[in-house]
Protein backbone atom coordinates (compact mmCIF):
# COMPACT_ATOMS: atom_id res chain seq x y z
CA UNK A 1 0.00 0.00 0.00
CA UNK A 2 1.26 3.45 -0.89
CA UNK A 3 0.96 5.80 2.08
CA UNK A 4 -0.05 9.31 1.07
CA UNK A 5 -1.13 10.52 4.50
CA UNK A 6 -0.87 9.37 8.10
CA UNK A 7 -2.34 11.62 10.76
CA UNK A 8 -2.95 11.31 14.48
CA UNK A 9 -6.66 11.48 15.39
CA UNK A 10 -6.83 11.21 19.19
CA UNK A 11 -6.04 9.13 22.26
CA UNK A 12 -8.62 7.46 24.46
CA UNK A 13 -8.94 5.12 27.40
CA UNK A 14 -12.62 4.20 27.29
CA UNK A 15 -15.48 3.61 24.88
CA UNK A 16 -17.11 7.01 25.33
CA UNK A 17 -13.94 8.78 24.21
CA UNK A 18 -13.25 6.78 21.04
CA UNK A 19 -13.43 8.81 17.82
CA UNK A 20 -16.59 8.41 15.70
CA UNK A 21 -16.72 5.34 13.50
CA UNK A 22 -15.89 6.79 10.09
CA UNK A 23 -13.44 4.19 8.77
CA UNK A 24 -12.64 0.51 9.27
CA UNK A 25 -9.88 -0.09 11.81
CA UNK A 26 -6.80 -2.24 12.07
CA UNK A 27 -5.32 -2.44 15.57
CA UNK A 28 -1.79 -3.32 16.65
CA UNK A 29 -1.25 -5.22 19.89
CA UNK A 30 1.59 -6.86 21.79
CA UNK A 31 3.45 -6.85 25.05
CA UNK A 32 5.79 -3.98 25.86
CA UNK A 33 9.09 -3.85 23.98
CA UNK A 34 8.13 -6.22 21.13
CA UNK A 35 8.85 -3.53 18.54
CA UNK A 36 5.25 -2.46 17.93
CA UNK A 37 6.03 1.22 17.39
CA UNK A 38 8.91 0.44 15.04
CA UNK A 39 6.70 -1.90 13.02
CA UNK A 40 3.99 0.72 12.64
CA UNK A 41 6.46 3.44 11.65
CA UNK A 42 8.02 1.22 8.98
CA UNK A 43 4.65 0.19 7.57
CA UNK A 44 3.41 3.78 7.22
CA UNK A 45 6.83 5.03 6.09
CA UNK A 46 7.12 7.60 8.85
CA UNK A 47 10.03 8.00 11.25
CA UNK A 48 7.96 8.96 14.25
CA UNK A 49 4.23 8.64 13.65
CA UNK A 50 4.26 6.44 16.73
CA UNK A 51 6.79 7.32 19.39
CA UNK A 52 9.39 4.70 20.18
CA UNK A 53 10.96 4.59 23.61
CA UNK A 54 13.84 2.82 25.32
CA UNK A 55 11.54 2.53 28.34
CA UNK A 56 8.87 -0.17 27.84
CA UNK A 57 5.32 0.47 28.97
CA UNK A 58 5.10 4.06 27.75
CA UNK A 59 2.04 3.47 25.56
CA UNK A 60 -0.76 3.60 28.14
CA UNK A 61 -3.53 4.94 25.91
CA UNK A 62 -5.38 3.72 22.82
CA UNK A 63 -4.06 5.90 19.99
CA UNK A 64 -6.01 6.36 16.74
CA UNK A 65 -4.46 7.37 13.40
CA UNK A 66 -6.03 8.11 10.00
CA UNK A 67 -4.20 6.38 7.14
CA UNK A 68 -4.88 7.66 3.60
CA UNK A 69 -8.46 8.48 4.64
CA UNK A 70 -9.02 4.77 3.97
CA UNK A 71 -8.72 3.20 7.40
CA UNK A 72 -7.81 3.93 11.00
CA UNK A 73 -4.69 2.42 12.52
CA UNK A 74 -5.12 1.83 16.24
CA UNK A 75 -2.11 1.48 18.54
CA UNK A 76 -3.21 -0.48 21.63
CA UNK A 77 -1.30 -0.18 24.93
CA UNK A 78 1.70 -2.46 25.33
CA UNK A 79 1.13 -4.78 28.26
CA UNK A 80 3.14 -6.96 30.61
CA UNK A 81 5.88 -4.55 31.69
CA UNK A 82 6.53 -4.96 35.41
CA UNK A 83 7.91 -1.51 36.23
CA UNK A 84 4.76 0.53 35.75
CA UNK A 85 2.34 1.61 38.47
CA UNK A 86 -0.01 -1.15 39.63
CA UNK A 87 -3.06 0.94 38.72
CA UNK A 88 -1.81 1.21 35.14
CA UNK A 89 -1.19 -2.54 34.92
CA UNK A 90 -4.70 -3.25 36.17
CA UNK A 91 -6.19 -0.85 33.61
CA UNK A 92 -4.49 -2.39 30.57
CA UNK A 93 -6.52 -5.59 30.41
CA UNK A 94 -10.01 -4.07 30.74
CA UNK A 95 -9.08 -1.22 28.37
CA UNK A 96 -7.92 -3.56 25.61
CA UNK A 97 -10.69 -6.12 26.15
CA UNK A 98 -13.43 -3.47 25.97
CA UNK A 99 -11.99 -2.11 22.73
CA UNK A 100 -11.88 -5.57 21.15
CA UNK A 101 -15.39 -6.36 22.34
CA UNK A 102 -17.16 -3.11 21.50
CA UNK A 103 -15.50 -1.57 18.47
CA UNK A 104 -17.74 -2.49 15.55
CA UNK A 105 -15.35 -1.01 12.98
CA UNK A 106 -12.49 -3.33 13.96
CA UNK A 107 -11.46 -5.44 10.95
CA UNK A 108 -8.36 -7.10 12.34
CA UNK A 109 -5.53 -7.06 14.86
CA UNK A 110 -1.83 -7.27 14.04
CA UNK A 111 -0.62 -9.26 17.06
CA UNK A 112 3.11 -8.94 17.62
CA UNK A 113 5.63 -11.34 19.16
CA UNK A 114 9.35 -10.80 19.79
CA UNK A 115 11.29 -13.71 18.28
CA UNK A 116 13.53 -13.75 21.38
CA UNK A 117 10.66 -14.17 23.87
CA UNK A 118 8.43 -17.16 24.56
CA UNK A 119 4.76 -16.05 24.76
CA UNK A 120 3.48 -15.58 28.31
CA UNK A 121 0.15 -15.67 30.06
CA UNK A 122 -0.80 -12.16 28.90
CA UNK A 123 -0.15 -13.08 25.27
CA UNK A 124 -2.29 -16.19 25.49
CA UNK A 125 -5.05 -14.21 27.18
CA UNK A 126 -4.99 -11.75 24.29
CA UNK A 127 -5.31 -14.63 21.83
CA UNK A 128 -8.28 -15.93 23.81
CA UNK A 129 -9.97 -12.51 23.59
CA UNK A 130 -9.37 -12.28 19.85
CA UNK A 131 -10.93 -15.71 19.40
CA UNK A 132 -13.80 -14.92 21.78
CA UNK A 133 -14.78 -11.79 19.86
CA UNK A 134 -14.07 -13.26 16.43
CA UNK A 135 -11.44 -10.69 15.51
CA UNK A 136 -9.31 -11.62 12.47
CA UNK A 137 -5.72 -11.90 13.65
CA UNK A 138 -2.48 -11.19 11.78
CA UNK A 139 0.36 -12.66 13.90
CA UNK A 140 3.77 -11.06 13.33
CA UNK A 141 7.14 -12.11 14.74
CA UNK A 142 9.46 -9.11 14.99
CA UNK A 143 13.18 -8.52 15.54
CA UNK A 144 14.24 -11.48 13.40
CA UNK A 145 17.54 -9.69 12.75
CA UNK A 146 18.36 -9.85 16.47
CA UNK A 147 19.24 -13.55 16.47
CA UNK A 148 21.35 -15.78 14.24
CA UNK A 149 19.65 -17.45 11.29
CA UNK A 150 20.54 -20.83 12.75
CA UNK A 151 18.45 -20.04 15.85
CA UNK A 152 15.38 -18.64 14.11
CA UNK A 153 13.54 -21.88 13.42
CA UNK A 154 13.92 -23.00 17.04
CA UNK A 155 12.56 -19.73 18.43
CA UNK A 156 9.72 -19.55 15.89
CA UNK A 157 8.73 -23.12 16.76
CA UNK A 158 8.51 -22.20 20.45
CA UNK A 159 6.11 -19.36 19.63
CA UNK A 160 4.07 -21.65 17.37
CA UNK A 161 3.79 -24.31 20.07
CA UNK A 162 2.86 -21.88 22.85
CA UNK A 163 0.21 -20.06 20.83
CA UNK A 164 -1.21 -23.07 19.03
CA UNK A 165 -1.28 -21.09 15.78
CA UNK A 166 -0.08 -22.66 12.53
CA UNK A 167 3.43 -21.80 11.39
CA UNK A 168 2.28 -20.25 8.14
CA UNK A 169 -0.02 -17.85 10.03
CA UNK A 170 3.01 -15.81 11.13
CA UNK A 171 4.72 -13.07 9.16
CA UNK A 172 8.38 -12.44 9.98
CA UNK A 173 9.55 -8.83 10.27
CA UNK A 174 12.68 -6.78 10.81
CA UNK A 175 12.55 -3.03 11.34
CA UNK A 176 16.22 -2.89 10.33
CA UNK A 177 15.86 -4.51 6.90
CA UNK A 178 12.08 -3.98 6.49
CA UNK A 179 11.73 -7.59 5.45
CA UNK A 180 8.15 -8.75 5.86
CA UNK A 181 6.56 -5.34 5.27
CA UNK A 182 4.93 -6.26 1.97
CA UNK A 183 3.49 -9.50 3.32
CA UNK A 184 2.03 -7.75 6.36
CA UNK A 185 0.45 -5.10 4.14
CA UNK A 186 -1.10 -7.82 1.99
CA UNK A 187 -2.69 -9.34 5.07
CA UNK A 188 -3.91 -5.96 6.30
CA UNK A 189 -5.43 -5.18 2.91
CA UNK A 190 -7.15 -8.58 2.87
CA UNK A 191 -8.63 -7.84 6.30
CA UNK A 192 -9.90 -4.44 5.12
CA UNK A 193 -11.57 -5.68 1.95
CA UNK A 194 -14.09 -5.21 0.61
CA UNK A 195 -15.24 -2.18 2.62
CA UNK A 196 -12.38 0.20 1.93
CA UNK A 197 -9.95 -0.73 -0.76
CA UNK A 198 -12.42 -2.08 -3.30
CA UNK A 199 -14.68 0.93 -2.85
CA UNK A 200 -11.79 3.29 -3.47
CA UNK A 201 -10.65 1.37 -6.53
CA UNK A 202 -14.12 1.73 -7.99
CA UNK A 203 -14.22 5.49 -7.68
Amino acid sequence: MKISSAEFIKSATKLGNYPPIDLPEIAFAGRSNVGKSSLINVLVNRKSLVRTSSTPGRTQLINFFNINDQFSLVDLPGYGYAKVPLAVKKAWGPMIRKYLEARESLHGVVFIFDIRRVPREEDLRMLDWLEEFGVPTIPVITKIDKIKRSQRDKMIQQIVEETGLPRDAFSLFSALTKVGSDEIWERIEAALEPDTLLDNEGE
